[in-house]
Parts: structure tokens; C-alpha cells; sequence
């Protein structure tokens, strides 16, 4: 594994401490005004989409370019104008930058896990791990949002209230809420025309009436790979709940309905884009109508610390596409309203371009004390960017927000109160965020 440089960054103290300003101010009344709203957003069927770019997206080839930095800073990419006043995004998010009226551009979260793991676990949960894990590590500390998202809010129809395409991330999974809310994966390619989901049919060993002992169709359904084990805090006590859940998954006409992507007519399909991650943001657009509360598309390949300019010529305006079109989408069908959609990854990317030995072509390394999160609907306010980084692209400097921040604004969002307590599996009590304050911009 490559070794990462430039690692130091902000403590998770100091952001905290440099972002009360705007939460203490007349934002935080309104953020206060807006949880006690959240029993309202849960009756109005809210969900989220998240797109978690895994590796860490540039903060500089994206939503934060720095023109006036000098050129080891600035890169090779010129900055372009969007419709909101005074703002500029990098010139492979043209489609993004034409929709801008549309979106919130978060450019002030940081924090201080500069590795993968920790990263990943942080951004996620909304909560640090309580030990230092390594780069690579896939840990669970605490209930993912989509978990939580599933156990307070649960799904209609016998639909699976999270979804993860084409696999979990690191720290997806539900720790001790339990199996039934650790993500439905889709791995299978709904760009194939051969695409299926695999078990949401009744398999005809159980059809056909000669399977005669519960027994038997028990043993059959416990075969099926749904639920990741290692995503559950205990696979045993989990059974059961995995048992009922492929029943009623199988039973269910809508959840049928909502996987049958090729009911889109071509033109719609098309929009998307003929490619994995378009026909899968297709996919949740899908199960979001059928009233699916979360979704998360697990888009890797993020991690540039080589490569980094041509990665975001083709990679970078492949993604802008197809997240721009998922937003116009929801817009037009009057589901924008109802769905947030968030695009963001583990951390930002250093400032200084480096060339790692034994590579030809330059990228950026691990850095987490500058992030940008595109955030766009569910009643998000429209064409604004929140916050500031310093002229280089180094720090966050104005509205400093962590990730409890950004994870509270999320919940709330979904008619979740952020402030709750859950108990553990042994009846410890956990706070759901230890910063249970949102992003007031967001509300």
C-alpha cells in the first residue's frame, strides 16, 4: 500500500469549536425549529440517496477549486462559473455547475481520521472510532445512517428500508441494532440485460408443493446471501429477523415492481447513461418512489494518489453526469422535495500534488481537514455554498462543521431526532450523535 503523506489536520475539538458561531446564532433557532418539525418530515415519506465516493474525493478537482494557488496546488483544471453568485467549481462538474441552482455545496467538514477506515467509519456514522484502526479496515462502532434510517423508520410493502449497490461500505452495517437492518445489497449489474436481484422470487423448490416440511423450506431459506454477516452485531440472534424479512421481500408485488428497471422507457435509461453507476442511480430513484428511506450507492476508485487529472477527465465527468441527471430527475417528477441527495466520500485530498515513487503521473494524498459534500433536496435550501476553505485549499476557516453536524442534519431530514438515545444489545445507552446540532444552512 502506498504510504500517505501530509496527514496532520485540524483536531475534531477545534472544528467543533470553530463552528458554534453560526449554530449559536440565529441558524441555530431555526435548526431547533427544525427538529421539532422532524415528526412532520417523517409523515412525509422523506428518504436520501447517499452517492459515497469511496477513496476520498478531491476537494480541488470538484467543488473547491483554488485558480489563484500556485500551480503544485492548483492542478491542471480551470474553474468555471455556476448560477450561484460568486461561485466557481472545477471545470469537470459542468453538469453540476449548470444545476447549481439546485444544490448546497458544504465546503467546510473536516475532521482528523486521515486513514480509510477511520474515515469512512466517522463520515457514515457521525461518530469516530473509539480506537485507532488501520487504513484498510472495515469497522463497526456504531449504527451506519442507513441502519438507523431502517430501524426508525422501516419501509412499506415488505421492501427493505436500506439498500447498498453493488456491495456494503466499510462501515455500512447496523453494529448492535441487528441483522435485519444491515443493508439489502444489490451487486448484480442493472446495466446487464440479464439483470436480476437474486432471492426476491420464491424459488420453485418451495413452489412447487414438494417441499412438504417446514424444515426443509427453512434450511432453503437460510441458504440465501442477503445480509453481509459480518455487517451484524451477532448473524445467530439476526436469523429470525432474516427469515421473515426474505418472506416478505419475496411475497411483496411492489417489491417486484420496483426492481423491474427495464419498465423505463430508453429515453429515460439513456438519460442516466448506459453504465453501471447510471442504471444503478436509476435503481434508487426506483426504490425511492416505492418508499425505500435510504439508499446507498457505493461508487469506489476515489483514491487518487496518482493519476489524478486524467482520473477526473473521464471518472470525474462520468459521476458529475450521472448525479446531475439523478437531481433533474427527482426534480421533474416532484420527488426532490422528498429526497435528499448526498454525494461525498471519507476525506478531502492534500493541497501540495505529489508523484509516489515508482509512478509517472501525479495525485493528491489523504487529507481531512477540508471536505466538500454536495447536498440537494429534501427541502435543502436551493443554489448556496456554505462555508470556506483558505486560499490554498488547506483548512476550513469559515462555518466549520464536523461530521456529527452533517449526520444530525441528515436524521432530522428523515424525521429522526439526532439527540436520542439507543441501547445497546447489553442495554448500554448510546447517544445516536454526541453533537446532536445540524448544519443550520441545511434546514
Amino acid at each position: 500500500m502506498a504510504i500517505h503523506r501530509n496527514c496532520e489536520g485540524l483536531h475534531r475539538r477545534d472544528c467543533l469549536k470553530l463552528g458554534l458561531g453560526a449554530l449559536l446564532g440565529g441558524g441555530f433557532a431555526q435548526a431547533l425549529g427544525a427538529r421539532a418539525r422532524a415528526g412532520e418530515a417523517a409523515a412525509n415519506k422523506t428518504s436520501c440517496i447517499l452517492v459515497w465516493l469511496d477513496g476520498g474525493p478531491s476537494h480541488f478537482e470538484t467543488f473547491d477549486p483554488k485558480p489563484h494557488a500556485p500551480a503544485e496546488i492548483r492542478g491542471e483544471f480551470q474553474p468555471i462559473q455556476t448560477k450561484i453568485p460568486g461561485a466557481h467549481f472545477s471545470e469537470n462538474m459542468t453538469r453540476l455547475a449548470a444545476i447549481s441552482d439546485k444544490l448546497t455545496i458544504l465546503r467546510s467538514v473536516c475532521h482528523n481520521q486521515n486513514n480509510h477506515g477511520a474515515g469512512n467509519h466517522y463520515m457514515m456514522t457521525g461518530a469516530p472510532t473509539r480506537i485507532p484502526v488501520s487504513c484498510g479496515a472495515f469497522v463497526s462502532f456504531h449504527p451506519s445512517m442507513g441502519s438507523v434510517v431502517s430501524a426508525e423508520r422501516g419501509a412499506p410493502d415488505g421492501l427493505p428500508p436500506y439498500f447498498s449497490f453493488p456491495s456494503m461500505t466499510r462501515s455500512g452495517g447496523p453494529n448492535f441494532l441487528g441483522a435485519r437492518h444491515a443493508p439489502f445489497v444489490v451487486s448484480d449489474d442493472p446495466n446487464q440485460k440479464s439483470f436480476t436481484v437474486r432471492d426476491v422470487t420464491i424459488p420453485k423448490a418451495l413452489d412447487d408443493g414438494r417441499t412438504a416440511g417446514r424444515r426443509e423450506i427453512r434450511q432453503k431459506l437460510d441458504q440465501f446471501v442477503r445480509f453481509h454477516d459480518r455487517a451484524a452485531a451477532d448473524p445467530v440472534l439476526g436469523a429470525d429477523e432474516n427469515y421473515q424479512q426474505a418472506v416478505s421481500l419475496m411475497t411483496s408485488a411492489a417489491a417486484q415492481r420496483a426492481f423491474e428497471i427495464h419498465r423505463e422507457t430508453d429515453a429515460v435509461r439513456d438519460s442516466f447513461g448506459r453504465t453501471s453507476l447510471g442504471q444503478r442511480a436509476l435503481l434508487a430513484r426506483r426504490l425511492v418512489e416505492a418508499g425505500v428511506p435510504f439508499v446507498t450507492i457505493n461508487d469506489g476508485g476515489w483514491d487518487h494518489h496518482s493519476n489524478i487529472f486524467p482520473a477526473f477527465r473521464s471518472q470525474g465527468q462520468k459521476l458529475e453526469a450521472v448525479v446531475a441527471t439523478l437531481i433533474e430527475d427527482l426534480d421533474q417528477r416532484g420527488l426532490l422535495d422528498t429526497t435528499l441527495v448526498l454525494v461525498m466520500g471519507e476525506f478531502g485530498r492534500t493541497p501540495q500534488i505529489t508523484t509516489l515513487a515508482g509512478s509517472n503521473t501525479p495525485g493528491r494524498d489523504h487529507w481531512s481537514s477540508a471536505i466538500s459534500v454536495l447536498a440537494a433536496g429534501c427541502g435543502t435550501p436551493r443554489g448556496q455554498v456554505v462555508g470556506a476553505t483558505d486560499s490554498r485549499g488547506y483548512a476550513a476557516i469559515e462555518k466549520i462543521y464536523a461530521p456529527e453536524n452533517l449526520t444530525s442534519s441528515v436524521y432530522l431530514k428523515l424525521g429522526i431526532n439526532p439527540d436520542k438515545i439507543l441501547y445497546t444489545s447489553t442495554g448500554r445507552p448510546t447517544h445516536l450523535v454526541s453533537d446532536p446540532r445540524p448544519i443550520a444552512e441545511m434546514m
